[in-house]
Parts: C-alpha cells; sequence; structure tokens
C-alpha cells in the first residue's frame, strides 16, 4: 500500500507470468523486489501505486477445469477487481497464454476476441466515486518454446509457438482499434519450461512497460 493519497494507482491484471512463476519450480514465487511488477515500482517511484491482482492459470474467457484451480476466469472476476481497487488510474493486462494450450483448441483470432471482451468491461466501468474510467495497457505474452519437456508432456502446448507469434499482431491490432495502450513481450526470453521467464527477463519487462508508460 502506498499512503501518497495523490499517488497514480496502477493494477496489473495477469496469470502466472505477472505472478512470478520460478520457470521450471514447483509453484515457486519471485520475490516481490524481483517478479516485474514490483520492478516497475522500483522504477517508477513514490508517485505511483502498482497493485498486483494476478494468478496462475488465469484465463480469459475459458478459465482453467482442473480441480484446485476454481475462479480463473478473468470475465467473472474484473468487475468486483476493478471495484474493490477503485480509483484506478490505469490497468495494465498480461492474459492469453493459458488460451494457448492445445486443449483449448483456440486460434490467435479467438484469442484476441476474448481479450476484446474483457478490455470492453474494464475501458468502461466508471470508478464508483470519481466518475472516471481507467486508461489501459495491453501486452502481449512472450513467444512460447513449445519444445520444452514442460510444453511436450501431453501436448500440452502443441501449436502454441506460432499461435504466441500470431497473437502480437491480434492484440497491437486490438489495441488501436480501442485506442488503449500496447506493449509486445515479443523480445522476452522464456525460461526453461518454456512458458514462464527468468529474473532478468522480469527486470526487462518492467523496463518495457516503464517506458511505455512514460511515453503516454
Amino acid at each position: 500500500m502506498n499512503i501518497n493519497t495523490s499517488a497514480e494507482r496502477i493494477m496489473v491484471f495477469g496469470d502466472s507470468l505477472s505472478w512470478g512463476y520460478e520457470p521450471g519450480s514447483k509453484h515457486q514465487r519471485y520475490a516481490s523486489d524481483v517478479r516485474w511488477p514490483g520492478k516497475l515500482q522500483q522504477l517508477l517511484g513514490g508517485d505511483y501505486e502498482v497493485i498486483e491482482e494476478n494468478l496462475n492459470s488465469r484465463g480469459i474467457e475459458n478459465g482453467d477445469p482442473r480441480l484446485g484451480k476454481e475462479g480463473r476466469r478473468a470475465l467473472d472476476y474484473i468487475e468486483a477487481c476493478l471495484d474493490s481497487q477503485d480509483p484506478l488510474d490505469r490497468v495494465i493486462v498480461l492474459l492469453g497464454t493459458n488460451e494457448l494450450k492445445h486443449e483449448m483448441g483456440m486460434t490467435a483470432e479467438a484469442v484476441g476476441e476474448s481479450m476484446e471482451k474483457l478490455l470492453d468491461i474494464i475501458v468502461t466501468r466508471p470508478s464508483q466515486f470519481r466518475g472516471t474510467t481507467p486508461k489501459v495497457t495491453l501486452l502481449s505474452p512472450p513467444t512460447i518454446n513449445e519444445d520444452t519437456e514442460y510444453c511436450r508432456t501431453g501436448d500440452k502446448y502443441l501449436g502454441a509457438t506460432d499461435k504466441s507469434k500470431q497473437l502480437v499482431e491480434v492484440y497491437e491490432n486490438l489495441a488501436t482499434e480501442l485506442g488503449i495502450g500496447f506493449v509486445a513481450l515479443s523480445s522476452i526470453n522464456v525460461g526453461v519450461d518454456g512458458i514462464h521467464i527468468d529474473a532478468d527477463e522480469h527486470a526487462k519487462v518492467a523496463e518495457l512497460v516503464y517506458q511505455s508508460l512514460k511515453a503516454a
């Protein structure tokens, strides 16, 4: 919590990439000063408050059907989340990787359609007490490496490498259509599991987002 009452409030809404899942681990999480939202807070300083609203296995529209993964459907949670964290000056969204699991059977375009539903809610839901809507920045996920053992097991991410590359253009076009910010994370390298990112890459994500915010 930042007790600077004039601080600009920025919420990061995402999945395990923003939660800080350590690649190749058994659900280990990087410390707050390592994962990219924390790094972004350090870069922005005390005139900003970065709020983390991230959850492993979160999907946009489909959620996660596995036992113990309840509450992962972003469309079911986003309105309560926005109201809970009200007021918000900006929302940064990084989702879509879980949609690219082979079992979901989704194209990059279909993921974009789900994302549009989520963004439509965010950009149109006003603050409960100041009548404003938050600015939004959409991030496209890093390119998946489906050749890792983690991704190959059970064909979990079969075909996801190409789809994650296609998602960059889909998200960029969507951001342009909605008039919101966009940052591609194509330059970010995934870790040993082919999905999550190492500590050094978290710092790089924070720098990319920081530069985008300062240019806005």
